[in-house]
């Protein structure tokens, strides 16, 4: 089973991308991240064509969160996160897909920081971890996917120096992610590639795709029991080089 997670960037914009992947990759489940589309505009009708199933949590211009499923509907099992009665951003949808619970995640980027956006991305960790705990008192295989809009590490990022007073390089930012994994979560990537120096975005200015100038904040955290049947987890690099592609790649956990 190969499940994705994908910042698509703007869904109507990357439609053309995004079922191009689809149709050469075939993966099993796809959760998507910054869909910038309402509910009523979500391209329901081109991505079943596609042979998937879907799920969305839209938003209007900004944030917004998917799942697809190949040949099936996900169930559905919760859309946002408890703890903040008045958070109207689309930024969490969990399902049942192939009897593996499943998370498509778009975790506040926070800037600038310090500040009210850098608050609400604090707050919004612990909402997450919150939940995170909740399924994994469930003992089924489960995939938090998507994009944390956290650099967990050095060797994450190109160049450290470059994005030092980035909100999602802050030692807060990255401490919260590190409770989320002690909890009990495997990190798919840095599992298979510790050496670091794998990355799942490269911003469209100054080059940074040309340049190898990117970093990692995509993330795929596996429970125990997800984590028994990982096979591989890689980056699909070469989708990020395509035209008017997003300016993150997709990114991917397979198991057994």
């Amino acid at each position: 089973m190969k499940i994705v997670t994908y910042n698509v960037n703007g869904i109507k914009a990357r439609l053309p991308r995004l079922i191009e992947y689809l149709t050469e990759q075939a993966p099993d489940v796809v959760c998507l991240q910054e869909l910038k589309s309402s509910d009523e505009t979500f391209p329901e009708a081109d991505i079943r064509a596609a042979g998937y199933g879907a799920l969305w949590h839209g938003q209007k211009g900004f944030n917004g969160v998917a799942l697809l499923a190949k040949g099936v509907d996900p169930l559905e099992r919760q859309r946002g996160l408890a703890g903040e009665a008045d958070d109207e951003q689309s930024r969490y949808l969990e399902a049942e897909v192939f009897g593996v619970i499943v998370a498509s995640i778009y975790l506040p980027n926070g800037n600038p920081q310090p500040g009210p956006k850098f608050d609400y991305k604090l707050r919004w960790i612990d909402r997450l971890n919150a939940r995170a705990r909740e399924i994994l008192d469930e003992e089924r295989p489960a995939v938090l996917a998507g994009d944390y809009n956290v650099i967990p590490d050095d060797d994450d990022v190109y160049s450290v120096r470059a994005m030092q007073d980035d909100a999602l390089m802050q030692p807060e930012s990255r401490a919260g992610f590190r409770r989320l994994v002690s909890q009990g979560w495997t990190d798919a990537l840095r599992t298979r590639r510790p050496n670091g120096g794998v990355w799942t975005f490269w911003d469209y200015q100054a080059g940074a795709w040309q340049r190898d100038a990117g970093f990692r904040i995509d993330h795929l955290l596996l429970s125990p029991q997800a984590a028994d049947r990982l096979i591989d987890a890689d980056v699909d690099k070469e989708y990020r080089g395509r035209e008017k592609a997003s300016d993150h790649a997709p990114t991917w956990v397979r198991l057994r």
